[in-house]
């Protein structure tokens, strides 16, 4: 006796996803935030601020303006309203309080109002090979060397220290018009307090020394 024959199997219909299918949402709700994120990352690589750097070095008491300034857009992750944005008004009537050094991002608290920086321009007349070694926003330490005694065995009194820590604001070669003599001039930004000692050791017939500081170039 035969077996009796086994159904012949039928083919699964398959069904159509429809919007209902929460596979088919979940895919595209994946796909989208992918494509924003992308769009975000793109936008985000490509977005710069106009800022100001120093167009040369700037030094504490020094009149700060469009001219002393060039823009240049750069791109911040954070912290951008710390810098003077070129996009919005410069303030006016505004001072260097510290040295920017040229092409440095101008940060807002390195400048502000002439009242806070207390400082007087003193010329100090210098050598030329000691003029070759600093240059404008220097860091350098003045020092009173007495003229020496005119017996041979009369003894030279010791230099000593005037002001230290003072910033060149300008210098002056020999031969640029404003420097009549073979060597050249540093204009040094001197404290008000310590004027009258500078003052008094450039009067005297003994010399004033410009050391620079180490690492205090600008």
């Amino acid at each position: 006796m035969n077996p009796d024959p086994l159904p012949a199997p039928v083919a699964a219909r398959l069904r159509r996803p429809t919007w209902r299918d929460p596979r088919l949402l979940v895919g595209v709700v994946i796909v989208a935030v992918s494509v924003a994120l992308g769009s975000w990352a793109v936008s985000s690589a490509g977005r710069t601020v106009p800022v100001y750097v120093a167009d040369g070095t700037l030094t504490p008491g020094e009149t700060v303006d469009v001219s002393r300034l060039r823009a240049v857009d750069v791109r911040i992750d954070s912290g951008v309203e710390l810098y003077l944005r070129a996009d919005q008004g410069l303030p006016e009537a505004t001072v260097a309080l510290r040295v920017v050094d040229d092409g440095e991002l101008v940060a807002r608290s390195a400048l502000g109002d002439a009242a806070e920086v207390d400082v007087r321009s003193v010329p100090v007349p210098v050598d030329r090979s000691m003029s070759a070694r600093v240059t404008p926003g220097s860091v350098v330490d003045l020092w009173a060397v007495p003229e020496a005694p005119a017996g041979a065995r009369a003894q030279a009194e010791a230099p000593s220290p005037l002001v230290t820590g003072v910033v060149v604001e300008q210098v002056d070669e020999a031969g640029s018009g404003l420097v009549v003599s073979d060597g050249a001039t540093l204009h040094v930004l001197v404290p008000s307090d310590d004027l009258p000692a500078v003052l008094r050791a450039l009067a005297d017939p003994g010399s004033v020394t410009v050391v620079p500081q180490a690492g205090g170039g600008a």
